[in-house]
């Protein structure tokens, strides 16, 4: 009986079929973004280890796939119990372009439209939805401090994504500093606010009471009362006068937008805005992305305004279905 080979765990094989659908759907939304005035860049699939561990990548730090230095300088590190790895595989294109855009600012716009599209690594437990090597489509704009750069970003994500078919999308917004606002007022302290965030983010698979709960354990049942009247009167979320410049400059699109005051997302580069897409037939966001303004200048020495949304290609993909690829692309069979 024959061994099974097959791809390691996480990872996955595509038939010329879903091969095929899946160039499609790429090449759809770089049109949808180059008609934009986004440029294509690439940038490597490895990065120093340091930087990906450089403390603004959220729970995605942990996740890294490490490679071990070589030779004499893997000796070298073995010998003094010096860590063994120094480079590892990116967790997501948002650090790379940070690095990239420090690396060739000189030759690069003032402001600075980029596209990337390619896969990311992440060592989870792979499930449903959730893999170990991912396709993740970014656009960003970087030395555009102006709410004219969010609104492009999100106008260009909602058409890339009607450009394949998906229409029906809604794009959440927030910003830190109201949800840190929103957190101060419960009673925490702004040193404790990221551990707040990560229970708030829970909200969706735990509930009012399940994040009430947990933020009562670790900062007293002051704060669990207080979280869970604010988390039961949030029916009404109109946009607050910090978000109400966006909603504006999007124009038509704003009737796609929902002010969620709960909304955290998990990385912690982010500095302003932030954004999560959803669809209704997705059980999870299908992307998302926000403002890092202090990410480049940590490799530059100097501050650049920088935004960012990503779309989940995989998600995506998976909810368009296989019916749809099989009605558009023939394989072909040479006897």
């Amino acid at each position: 009986m024959a061994n099974q080979v097959n791809a390691p765990r996480g990872m996955r094989d595509f038939l010329p079929v879903e091969a095929s659908m899946r160039q499609d759907l790429i090449s759809k939304i770089s049109n949808a973004y180059f008609s934009r005035g986004f440029q294509s860049i690439e940038t490597p699939l490895l990065e120093d280890l340091d930087r990906l561990l450089s403390g603004q990548g959220g729970d995605n730090e942990k996740l890294v796939f490490k490679v071990q230095k070589r030779g004499e300088e893997l000796e070298r590190a073995i010998a003094q119990g010096e860590e063994l790895a120094d480079l590892g595989l990116r967790f997501d294109l948002t650090v790379p372009l940070t690095r990239y855009y420090a690396s060739n600012q000189s030759k690069l716009p003032r402001v600075f439209k980029a596209m990337q599209i390619g896969p990311v690594f992440r060592a989870e437990r792979p499930q449903k939805g959730r893999y170990r090597q991912f396709m993740q489509c970014d656009i960003d704009i970087i030395g555009d401090d102006s709410v004219s750069a969010e609104a492009e970003l999100v106008t260009a994500s909602l058409a890339a994504l009607q450009s394949i078919g998906l229409n029906g999308a809604t794009i959440r917004i927030n910003h830190r500093d109201l949800l840190r606002s929103n957190i101060e007022a419960l009673g925490i302290a702004d040193s404790d606010a990221l551990a707040a965030m990560i229970v708030i983010d829970k909200l969706d698979k735990i509930g009012i009471e399940g994040v009430a709960g947990e933020l009562g354990e670790l900062f007293g049942m002051g704060v669990a009362d207080k979280a869970a009247s604010w988390l039961k009167e949030l029916d009404a979320r109109e946009f607050p006068e910090l978000l109400r410049p966006l909603v504006e400059a999007v124009g038509g699109s704003a009737e796609y937008l929902r002010f969620d005051p709960t909304l955290v997302r998990g990385m912690g580069y982010y500095t302003g805005t932030i954004f999560e897409i959803e669809h209704p037939d997705a059980s999870s966001s299908i992307g998302g992305g926000g403002r890092y303004d202090g990410m480049v200048g940590k490799w530059l020495g100097k501050d650049v305004p920088a935004v960012g949304i990503s779309l989940g290609f995989e998600r995506i993909a998976d909810l368009l279905g296989e019916s749809s690829a099989s009605s558009q692309f023939e394989v072909l069979v040479y006897e």
